[in-house]
């Protein structure tokens, strides 16, 4: 039996604040699941039939349900509702009169067309923090449309600026604007609780895909603003920053990020060439980036006359930051990986998950319990019958 009891949080910063969350696939249950690991109790509301479509979204499947649903709704019970009845409406309703928080990412109208709409859940609880996760955004021509991670890194330019000179763009292989979607809905919701501290009222907290793609490109943007150029694509590297990127060894690949002049000159000197420190061609860093494919040419030539593990050893002695280029299992069995304790074990299920990146005094927040089967706590939570019969357990 998973416990879902707040007292189970008592600690926790969030402890105590009750959250509503009508979302599903990956940014909105990304935003829930950082509230609920911090101590706040998650109630997720899913379809009665078949609920989240995240639920099916493998291989590879644990236990039914797939490993993405597994680590993404971990520490939240779970009821199904049905949506589309009057009394499912009404009894949500009523639930979130005492609710602190609501996190939705349905598709865009469709809480306005079922009476959730933010105005009409804050007057019937001021206190309310409504956060609402769009793909293009709360507003504009295009804030009805829908919208999907490949989609949105397309939109907004990252394709553009990811991969290598000699290919098309590409997608980040990360889902980074679904989970920093999420990251920034949990920062704002944190924010509008801390302002409601202060003033007794809620608020309401929009984020989207576009917007968080549009952030992580800022520095980009604005050197655009300033060339006109588009930034040329790296593999590995930089456009900015040279020497900054992987390179091949005689067993390997190693990143090395030489990045400012001082250690430039170490690693010259590291290199046999310490003469490089004083040439006009490459004294400085701007020097080095106008004779990127000269000095990296040259570079390349010399690591790949030793392995990987000499290469880290010699740089690290210097003071060169660099780092091996290590697959999954790899950087899950690095020494440090253990140190900090951030590989956490699910209750009641064979499944670690890597959990917040925070530690607070020293501790981060543990996994209380598994994701919710489908309709779970619908007893729990209070659910009418209707909505649930058949369902829990699933």
């Amino acid at each position: 039996m998973i416990a879902g009891k707040q007292d189970v949080a008592t600690g926790l910063p969030l402890a105590g604040i009750k959250v509503v969350e009508i979302a599903q696939n990956l940014a909105g249950p990304y935003a829930g699941e950082i509230l609920a690991t911090l101590g706040a109790d998650v109630i997720k509301i899913e379809r009665p039939e078949g609920g989240d479509d995240a639920r099916g979204w493998g291989p590879p499947f644990l236990n039914g349900t797939s490993t993405l649903f597994q680590t993404i709704n971990r520490n939240k019970r779970g009821i199904t509702l049905d949506l589309k009845d009057p009394e499912g409406i009404a009894w949500l309703k009523n639930h979130l009169a005492s609710a602190d928080v609501l996190v939705q990412n349905l598709r865009p109208g469709t809480m306005d067309a079922l009476g959730l709409d933010a105005a009409t859940l804050r007057a019937l609880n001021p206190r309310l923090v409504y956060c609402s996760l769009w793909a293009y955004g709360h507003k504009g021509p295009m804030h009805l449309h829908p919208g999907y991670e490949p989609m949105m890194q397309a939109f907004s330019g990252i394709f553009s600026v990811n991969g290598g000179p000699e290919v098309q763009g590409s997608r980040v292989g990360l889902s980074i604007l679904d989970l920093g979607t999420g990251l920034w809905t949990a920062l704002g919701c944190i924010a509008a609780l801390l302002r409601r501290e202060k003033t007794g009222e809620g608020g309401v907290v929009d984020t989207s895909l576009f917007e968080t793609a549009l952030a992580w490109l800022n520095v980009n943007f604005a050197s655009f603003q300033i060339t006109g150029k588009q930034p040329e694509r790296h593999r590995s590297g930089s456009s900015r920053l040279v020497i900054f990127q992987a390179f091949d060894t005689s067993d390997g690949e190693v990143v090395v990020a030489a990045a400012n002049d001082r250690l430039f000159a170490k690693l010259a000197r590291e290199l046999g060439q310490p003469q490089w420190a004083s040439d006009p061609r490459y004294a400085s860093n701007a020097k080095r980036v106008e004779n990127r494919e000269e000095l990296v040419g040259l570079v390349a030539q010399i690591m790949r006359l030793a392995p990987t593990s000499e290469w880290i050893e010699r740089l690290e002695a210097i003071g060169v930051p660099c780092a091996p280029i290590n697959d999954l299992a790899q950087a899950r069995e690095q020494p440090q990986t253990e140190a900090i304790g951030i590989f956490q074990q699910l209750p009641g299920i064979d499944l670690r998950v890597v959990g917040l990146p925070i530690s607070i005094d020293g501790v981060r927040p543990p996994m209380r319990h598994r994701a919710p089967l489908l309709g779970e706590h619908n007893g729990e939570v209070g659910v009418p019958a209707a909505h649930g019969q058949g369902k829990a357990g699933e």
